[in-house]
């Protein structure tokens, strides 16, 4: 289930409350810098690698550099069968 973009203070709620958060952007990207806790999944990877992702059970939050990349691997873990929400781009999360 696809549940949009979400607020970047509802995305901190989720992943506090367990949600995995997911950085889409490249390992370089990821690198330079990324949100604390998250995992590093290229978009062009998620589909060998959704493994990774973990429990179905559990929220995903993705996010990217501007948006695009995020909105994409939501869309293909929605069709895995994860409960998605898109932060968008890592600049909207809060300090």
């Amino acid at each position: 289930m696809f549940l949009g973009k979400v607020s970047p203070q509802k995305a901190k709620e989720l992943v506090a409350e367990g949600a995995r958060l997911v950085d889409v952007r490249t390992p370089g990207e990821h690198k330079q810098g990324h949100i604390e806790g998250s995992i590093n999944i290229p978009v062009q990877d998620l589909g060998s690698r959704l493994g990774e992702v973990g429990d179905k059970a559990k929220p995903v939050v993705v996010y990217c550099a501007s948006g695009a990349r995020s909105a994409s691997a939501a869309g293909a873990l929605k069709r895995a069968g994860y409960t998605v929400y898109d932060l968008g781009s890592i600049a909207r999360w809060p300090g």
